[in-house]
């Protein structure tokens, strides 16, 4: 009996310790920058959406708060309408993405479709503070939902996606070829 369910707890214990792993990983690079303002990654993740909101035609600029509160807020078309937090730069949904990808492991196509879904998910991150902050400048009175709901949405779904793609196309590819 336990042979029958071999495969499937082989999947869920790689998930598992990539998982920790990974989490641990993030814990020990964010305790890095403790008390000193937003970590690099998501400092360089606020500088593209300043970019690109810069680019589509609101004036944005990043305002430093104090190191100990660990955020920067966004100034938009002559309003502080955000704050960047380290939640915002998604990187815990990127560990959930690899520690799922690297438990379907397929060798050297693994490490290829992980990088490229990183990539993915890092364009749908930015795009998707552009698009809350542009919200909130804008239509201010859905900036709850926008925040809440919507746009963690897009981040998810896109995972979502590429996880149904891994799956489909990569990780059960050889279990249909050998149905055939």
């Amino acid at each position: 009996m336990f042979n029958d369910f071999k495969p499937v707890l082989k999947v869920l214990l790689r998930f598992i310790i990539l998982y920790v792993v990974l989490v641990l990983g993030y814990q020990f690079y964010l305790n890095g920058f403790k008390n000193a303002g937003l970590d690099p990654f998501s400092t360089w993740t606020m500088q593209q959406v300043d970019y690109l909101q810069n680019l589509f035609g609101y004036p944005s600029q990043m305002v430093e708060g104090k190191p100990q509160d660990e955020t920067t807020w966004f100034y938009v078309s002559g309003q502080y309408v955000s704050r960047m937090v380290e939640g915002c730069n998604a990187i815990s949904v990127m560990i959930l993405f690899l520690a799922f990808i690297f438990a379907f492991y397929e060798g050297l196509k693994t490490f290829i479709f992980s990088a490229v879904g990183l990539v993915v998910l890092h364009i749908m991150n930015v795009l998707r503070i552009v698009g809350l902050n542009i919200l909130i400048v804008e239509m201010p009175q859905y900036s709850k939902f926008g925040h809440d709901y919507l746009f963690p949405a897009i981040i998810y779904g896109s995972v979502v996606v590429l996880w149904l793609i891994w799956i489909k196309f990569y990780a059960l590819k050889n279990v249909k070829d050998e149905n055939s």
